[in-house]
């Protein structure tokens, strides 16, 4: 009896140990502020198949002339994906269809893009968006930027 409630009270605290880092993590990340929410989509089909699969949640987050992209679901404490500002082109933007609307956030829009000949979609708020646009055409001059 008292070594099934040792072991219950060792899982129970490694339970808790493990998301105090898991939260610590995502607080370290938003540190250094400039990030969004930003689900994830690489190598992506030509056209949005709308199967909602291949989506990954994470948070995004402004570091010069990069984006560096962390999985949420992840204690890892580097970026899983790195997109340079000179390598990202825009494709286009659309919105999420069939099981995309239950896979991604409610007021996701799509964005299609290819960074140095992989294409990949990122799905966020209309509002980060408009951020994003934002910090590619603010490139500093002579550097190519092609936004839709």
């Amino acid at each position: 009896m008292i070594l099934a409630l040792t072991v219950c009270g060792i899982v129970v605290a490694l339970v808790v140990v493990g998301l105090f880092v898991f939260g610590l993590r995502r607080r370290l990340i938003q540190r250094s502020g400039g990030t969004f929410d930003c689900s994830l989509r690489w190598n992506a089909p030509e056209a949005g198949d709308g199967s909602g699969k291949g989506w990954a949640y994470g948070v995004a987050r402004y570091n010069g002339d990069r984006v560096e992209w962390f999985r949420v679901f992840s204690y890892a404490p580097r970026p899983r994906r790195i997109l340079e500002r000179s390598a990202i082109e825009v494709a286009g933007r659309r919105l999420p269809e069939g099981e995309e609307e239950l896979a991604l956030l409610s007021d996701a829009v799509i964005l299609a893009c290819l960074h140095r000949g992989t294409r990949l979609e990122l799905a966020m708020s209309e509002d980060a968006l408009t951020g994003f646009l934002a910090w590619l055409e603010a490139a500093p001059p002579g550097q190519r930027v092609n936004v839709a």
